[in-house]
């Protein structure tokens, strides 16, 4: 009998030990990180225990220091408080959300759920038909779509060098040159007419010659006065309706200047689909293994088919294996990121030089993956939509979806950068240019006249007459001096 229980107390001994040791070897295991547990009052002894696959991905499970962190470690504590249970989070081993494998076995979170080595899957895992028939999946906690996420700098466009003519169309500025001439040939024509304006046209000069009269219009358009000015009625009437005319033309040149200026970071080559795949400048991909990628190959859209042709053909080069890095291949190369739009309105509000475009397609949402035996599909959706109605999903979207980019709304009302208006200093510098040179041409003129009363060469009058335009004083103390010696 003493060795009876001699054996017995070897054989509780050698258990104790074993399971000692495999507890201390999953303490060890790399691929298991400590994890904030439940907040359940009143003790957590009793409590079931759940063994949660995720994913390391920005903003929803980050590593910081021992432990996990992000929006989807805080929706798992607040549904483990909510149901009562504990958890023990892993991070899948192979890295990959769930697709289906050459020998048509699952991988990621999926594959091992399938294989009962995680309980849920708690991560942004999109709900898809080919992973609803192997697994269960609760009500989605997030909305997204498919979204294209862009550097700024490969997209935006080149600014026109006459970017203050767009605020109106080449028919509108076509119709306004018409507009002036008509104008200004009626005042010439009516201040012609109208015995107001000149009472002997014989012996006296009509000021409102045409040339007068386009300088009249002119000024209206530039809202400064110029002569001549209208005294009869008729003109005076033509020149109150031109005087009202170009005033709201004014406003609404620059209401639409205004508007085009403060949206220029918008306006982006790349508003579509339609418009990647048209474009050769940018490479585009996604990632290997994703959803959005078995999208575009079931899609019967054209479009999307030639988008799946293109990452098909290309595969070991625009396919990328985590966000991560297609995050910084966005930003280090020429290369468009198709994917979750919410994960790249995050990317966009961490990195300030990336943009998503406009248009999202192929609405869905990330869910809760269970085995589709598990008791707790149910429960876990039904908390989902608590969380929803009591807006703490909401809340938990804002606090890690929070935009770092604070000189956002400077850059949008910033100065204007010198390409928005190289047009205009352009005519500013031509019209300079040729104002010094009409200067130049009646000086010349002049200079002729005088050379051929004087008889002397046209050349020395002409730089005879720069000299003395150019050097007042010094011309003013020759012609002092003279006259000093003569009192003298």
């Amino acid at each position: 009998m003493d060795r009876g229980l001699h054996f017995t107390i070897c054989v509780v001994t050698a258990v104790l030990l074993l399971r000692e040791s495999s507890q201390a070897g999953e303490e060890k295991d790399p691929e298991v990180l400590a994890a904030p547990k439940s907040d359940s009052r009143g003790g957590a002894e009793g409590l079931p225990t759940l063994t949660v696959t995720t994913i390391l991905e920005d903003p929803y499970v980050m590593v910081r220091g021992a432990e996990l962190e992000g929006y989807c470690m805080d929706l798992l504590a607040a549904l483990a408080g909510m149901l009562r249970f504990q958890y023990r989070v892993k991070v899948v081993g192979d890295g990959q959300y769930g697709a289906v494998a050459a020998g048509g076995n699952w991988t990621g979170m999926i594959g091992e759920i399938l294989r009962r080595e995680a309980d849920i899957a708690v991560a942004p895992l999109t709900v898809t038909s080919a992973r609803e028939e192997v697994v269960s999946f609760t009500t989605p906690f997030l909305q997204t779509g498919i979204g294209i996420l862009l550097r700024k700098d490969t997209t935006s466009q080149d600014m026109s060098f006459f970017h203050f003519l767009s605020p109106f169309s080449k028919e509108t500025w076509t119709a306004l040159l018409f507009a002036y001439l008509l104008t200004c040939f009626c005042l010439f024509l009516v201040a012609r007419l109208s015995p107001c304006e000149w009472n002997e046209p014989k012996n006296e000069e009509n000021h409102f010659t045409f040339l007068n009269s386009l300088w009249f219009g002119a000024g209206a358009l530039a809202l400064q006065g110029a002569t001549p000015r209208p005294q009869a009625l008729s003109v005076r009437v033509i020149a109150v309706v031109w005087w009202l005319f170009t005033l709201a033309l004014l406003a609404a040149y620059i209401a639409n200047f205004t508007a085009l200026l403060s949206a220029g970071s918008e306006q982006l080559p790349i508003q579509t689909f339609e418009d990647l795949v048209k474009q050769r400048n940018l490479e585009f991909g996604t990632l290997e293994g994703s959803s959005t990628f078995y999208y575009f190959k079931n899609s019967k859209n054209p479009i999307h088919q030639m988008i799946y042709e293109y990452m098909e053909k290309r595969r070991e080069h625009v396919l990328v294996k985590t966000y991560q890095e297609a995050v910084q291949r966005v930003m280090d190369s020429n290369y468009a990121f198709i994917g979750e739009s919410i994960s790249q309105d995050l990317a966009a509000a961490r990195h300030c030089n990336l943009i998503r475009a406009p248009e999202v397609i192929g609405a869905r949402g990330f869910g809760i993956a269970t085995t589709q035996a598990s008791p707790w599909t149910k429960p876990l959706s039904i908390a989902v939509l608590k969380l929803r109605e009591s807006g703490d999903l909401d809340y938990l979207r804002n606090k890690w979806w929070e935009s770092s980019c604070l000189r956002q709304s400077r850059d949008r009302w910033g100065p204007l950068e010198p390409p928005a208006l190289g047009g205009l200093f352009l005519t500013l510098g031509i019209g300079l240019a040729l104002g010094v040179l009409a200067a130049l041409a009646e000086l010349s003129s002049s200079s002729r006249r005088v050379a051929a009363h004087a008889k002397k060469s046209c050349c020395s009058v002409f730089t005879e007459e720069i000299c003395t335009r150019l050097r007042i004083k010094g011309t003013a103390r020759q012609s002092q001096e003279p006259s000093g010696k003569a009192n003298a």
